[in-house]
Order: structure tokens, then sequence, then C-alpha cells
């Protein structure tokens, strides 16, 4: 009998399956594109064997209340579709806009302060950025 017992809790280990799971996954920041008030940062995603980028920014609909939004880019190559949106725009002209799917990237020239971009994601939240920011954004995109 002590060796059924012996034998059954050798082997039961190898029958059952393992009550937890080991996943690799890590966050890398890419870039930030801002900091303070309205912070922008560009971040690397790594869960098991899947990678995906996100850009997290605070929603400037709601100015008393810090309320991050993310725009997710499922692959290198969404990523560089958005790379090549901010370069389009760039060479353009006020007004224009780069739609993409789940996003839209408006120009808009402004008088003493230069060029900024109204970034739309989703349901209607949205984040500003100056062409400084856009041509950080361009350049660690191209280096990855």
């Amino acid at each position: 009998m002590k060796k059924i017992i012996l034998l059954s809790l050798f082997i039961l280990p190898f029958i059952t399956k393992a009550q937890f799971t080991i996943t690799n996954s890590s966050t890398t920041s890419l870039l930030e594109v801002r900091q303070g008030s309205w912070p922008m940062e560009l971040q690397r995603i790594i869960k098991e064997t899947d990678t995906c980028y996100v850009l997290e920014f605070r929603d400037q609909e709601y100015s008393n209340v810090v309320n991050m939004s993310i725009l997710r880019f499922g692959n290198m190559l969404q990523l560089r579709y958005f790379m090549q949106g901010l370069a389009a725009l760039k060479k353009g002209n006020t007004g224009d806009i780069a739609k993409f799917k789940d996003y839209t990237v408006k120009r808009i020239d402004v008088k003493g302060t230069g060029v900024w971009y109204t970034l739309s994601v989703g349901e209607g939240e949205l984040t500003n950025f100056q062409q400084s920011d856009a041509d950080k954004m361009i350049t660690a995109i191209k280096t990855l």
C-alpha cells in the first residue's frame, strides 16, 4: 500500500497539469515624446511570442482629469504606416489628414508656434503634438 501511495505521489505531478504558467512579457519605453502634464510615450510590449507597439498619451479632451489613452499598433508594419503618415503630413499643408482604420492625424499650421498635429483615436480620444515631437517619433521608428 505504501508503494502505491509513494508511486502515485511521484507520478501525479507529471500527469496533472501545472497550477501556474510562466509567461514572458515585458514593456519597454522606446521614446518618451513628452513629459509633464500631457505625457506621450512610445512603447514596445512583448507577450510570449507576440510584439506590439503602443503610443500612450493623456487624452486632452479632459483637462481636469488625467485620462490616459493608447493607440495600439499590432505589429511593426502598422507602426511604420504611422511613421509614413507623419512624414507625408510634414511635407503637406494645413488641414491635410492622414486617415487610418482606427485613428486619424490632422496637420494644423499655427502662426507663431509652427506645425501642430491632432491625433484622434477610437471613440474620440485625442491629443495634440508639435512637429518636433513628430520628428522624434519618425526618427525612433526608423531605427527599429
